[in-house]
């Protein structure tokens, strides 16, 4: 039988999530060969602490790389680790190098497995509607999220979460999964069950684009993509005469009924405007015009000269 502390372990870990993970490695002792990381995009709203500072902090090498040749996958082997961790590591890692660590190599997914394979699943969740969210942590086969299940958790997923929000709430759950299921992998006696792809859904990397409003949507629908796509991501938007309107904050305030022309202002107070829906309306509470400041609504399209009366598309 291995210790926890005696499995070498080599991490590919970025974001919060990796942090937090890694961190809990290091508070059992774990022998944490190397770490493998991202650099940081510098277009993205970094808001998440650095793994490669966290490893650096504990003495322990550092790759800063995004390809899998045959040099990496070298570099290893001669590390000769026990046990591979993926967490929030951006890239899906190839069969060969999956192979290397007899212990096995673990993933820790932010969804609960086989529901929202793939990328972005926190996102996804939000915009979707779901009201249960989760972590699962799992074995790594050459199919994205396909492995069989260690563990999961679960946890509520409310109405008024974003994804940083609900982000932060699988934060200790994923702590919770690595401190408990650590040892037993280490051991060779952790649990293992099949996953029913049949069961489950798979979603694709969203794109900036894919924020975009559609007024013919029903309320909630828009609700659910603002509040998903919130800061810190890139933001649910549509246009005002041409002109890129950022919506980052909104609530419904009618879930039915039809309220004239879709995309209408149809109601407005001190800091917040209304829009007709496809389907009930949406109150707007923050908003931007790209480029220029955020504020309340009532304050950006007046300042920028609309009157109350435009139509947004």
């Amino acid at each position: 039988m291995v210790l926890a502390t005696e499995a070498r372990c080599v991490l590919f870990a970025y974001h919060e999530i990796g942090y937090v993970c890694m961190s809990e490695l290091l508070a059992l002792d774990v022998p944490i060969v190397a770490l493998f990381t991202h650099r940081d995009d510098p277009a993205e709203e970094v808001w998440w602490r650095s793994c490669e500072e966290l490893a650096r902090r504990h003495g322990i090498p550092v790759f800063v790389t995004e390809d899998f040749d045959s040099g990496l996958i070298a570099t290893v082997r001669r590390l000769s680790p026990s046990i591979l961790y993926s967490f929030f590591y951006r890239r899906l890692l190839p069969e060969e190098l999956l192979r290397v660590a007899p212990l096995g190599s673990f993933n820790l997914h932010t969804s609960l497995l086989p529901k929202y394979r793939g990328r972005s699943p926190i996102n996804w969740m939000i915009i979707n509607g779901e009201t249960q969210a989760g972590v699962t942590l799992h074995h790594m086969v050459a199919r994205a999220d396909a492995g069989d299940i260690v563990a999961q958790l679960a946890v509520e997923l409310t109405e008024d979460d974003t994804a940083l929000t609900l982000y932060r709430k699988l934060l200790p759950l994923a702590a919770s999964v690595i401190r408990e299921y650590h040892p037993l992998i280490a051991a060779g006696c952790a649990p293992r069950r099949a996953q029913d792809l049949r069961q489950g859904s798979y979603f694709g990397r969203r794109r900036p684009e894919d924020g975009r409003i559609d007024w013919n949507w029903p309320a909630r629908r828009i609700y659910n993509l603002i509040r998903g796509v919130t800061h810190p991501y890139p933001g649910a938007f549509c246009f005002v005469e041409g002109r890129k309107l950022m919506v980052w904050e909104a609530r419904v305030t009618h879930d039915s009924g039809s309220f004239g022309e879709h995309g209408r202002l149809i109601n407005s107070d001190r800091d917040w405007v209304e829009v007709a829906a496809g389907q009930g309306s949406l109150a707007i509470l923050r908003a931007q015009f790209d480029g220029e400041a955020e504020a309340d609504p009532v304050s950006v399209l007046t300042e920028a000269g609309f009157p109350l009366t435009v139509r947004l598309q």
